[in-house]
């Protein structure tokens, strides 16, 4: 196992727990029955992109095409198709970031059972939509707090007021059993085209339920398969928790990954995930951000932010050798269209091709326009300019936003500010202001 980043935790610690039964390799075929009629069976489609890049084999598991455009619908199916009459009777609850609640939302309608589902406010309002639309009468959508762990506290306090059935997002046997069917697939899917199972298997992590469903089944029927768990880089809790030996609550979270932002993961994810060989990285919301574009633009491919989790992972994160046979889930396609302009923005500020800067301008007619002809370089571009204030007669700072056409063209418009006669201060990921700029 390699960890590449752990982030700061919260310092309580939690009161041990008992052992955990572990889910099998049968389980998950079990649970692959279960679903055969009710799951898309998602492509398995090459990806000329990425196979020409890593001069490989790389194939992406299509689950945003999934009924729910994520594979998220396997495990909330497989959980409630599990209850008795009793149990239904009583309806489920669940809290969830957006995905887990469209494939609750589904199985609730297809089964006929009464659900009420917690988001929090950072939900995208096209998740919503699509819950309330997949859900039909059958199922209630609450908003409530600013993360998931805020939503979660809210769904276990009605589970245990009304005796409704918690359904997790990624905590439970059965959930995990329902998302490991992806593999399953993706082997079959191989073996129907005269192919072994993959070398490297890559797998978005937020908490954990489909990378341990994916090891639960794949480590004991295809051993030699090279899983990487890919979690978003201010989200890591999966590799937090692998650090200290059990779940723990990271301190900071970056919620952009939405699908994927989960401040603790599962006793049971944990659990599964520690008993298997497994590689984790983490990989940077810029970076994340890059590679959405890159799908949308070349591939056709809408993904959210946690969809595009894996396939951002190959942009150096994950080891591939040449000719190796690759599979990459894109996990999700509820993208809020509205997000994009912070995506490109992200995506920009990540390449180094988006630099913020305070430039003292003097207050004297023609100022702005020598900064134009005397900085600014044949193809760089103005994207943002506003005076902060006036702090004298003489001098007026003013925040200034330049594009450039490649990073490699930083030094030369910071050799051309340092010789203009205004004075500047480059804005940097560590200063306060720089977070109201993303």
């Amino acid at each position: 196992m390699s960890i590449d980043a752990v982030p700061s935790l919260e310092s309580a610690r939690e009161p041990e727990r008992e052992p955990i039964a572990l889910p099998t390799a049968a389980d998950v075929e079990d649970a692959a029955a279960r679903l055969a009629k009710v799951v898309t069976r998602t492509p398995l489609a090459t990806n000329s992109r990425w196979s020409a890049e890593l001069d490989a084999h790389v194939r992406v598991k299509r689950e945003d095409l999934q009924a729910v455009r994520s594979y998220k619908l396997r495990g909330a199916y497989n959980l409630v198709a599990q209850l008795d009459a009793e149990q239904r009777g009583h309806g489920v609850v669940t809290a969830s970031a957006g995905n887990h609640a469209q494939g609750l939302a589904y199985a609730c309608a297809a089964l006929r059972v009464r659900g009420r589902i917690y988001v929090p406010r950072t939900t995208p309002r096209q998740k919503r939509d699509r819950i309330a639309a997949l859900g039909q009468e059958f199922v209630e959508t609450i908003v409530l707090g600013d993360t998931y762990d805020d939503a979660a506290a809210a769904a276990a306090q009605d589970a245990a007021r009304t005796g409704a059935t918690m359904v997790p997002a990624f905590d439970d046997v059965r959930t995990v059993c329902g998302q490991g069917t992806v593999a399953v697939e993706v082997v079959e899917q191989l073996a129907a085209l005269g192919e072994i199972p993959p070398d490297v298997l890559v797998v978005p992590v937020g908490g954990g339920g489909l990378l341990a469903g994916v090891l639960t089944w794949v480590r004991e029927r295809h051993p030699h398969v090279r899983v990487v768990g890919v979690e978003p880089a201010g989200a890591s809790s999966m590799a937090a928790a692998l650090a200290a030996g059990r779940p723990v609550r990271l301190g900071d979270l970056d919620t952009f990954v939405d699908g994927a932002s989960v401040r603790r993961v599962g006793d049971v994810t944990h659990a599964v995930v520690e008993q298997h060989p497994v590689e984790l990285v983490a990989v940077p919301e810029g970076a994340i951000c890059v590679e959405m574009l890159a799908m949308y633009q070349t591939d056709g491919i809408i993904a959210e932010p946690a969809g595009a989790l894996a396939t951002a992972a190959l942009a150096g994160y994950v080891r591939v050798e040449p000719g190796q046979s690759v599979v990459a889930i894109v996990s999700g396609g509820n993208n809020d269209i509205s997000r994009y302009a912070e995506i490109i923005e992200r995506a920009l500020v990540h390449e180094g091709r988006k630099h913020y800067f305070l430039v003292e301008f003097p207050q004297e007619p023609g100022a702005l326009r020598r900064f134009l002809d005397e900085v600014l370089g044949p193809d760089d571009d103005i994207t943002l300019f506003e005076y902060v204030k006036r702090s004298n007669r003489e001098f007026g700072p003013a925040l200034v936003g330049i594009e450039i056409p490649t990073k490699e063209d930083l030094p030369g418009l910071l050799a051309r500010m340092d010789a203009a006669p205004p004075t500047f201060d480059k804005i940097t990921a560590d200063d306060p202001l720089y977070r109201y700029l993303l």
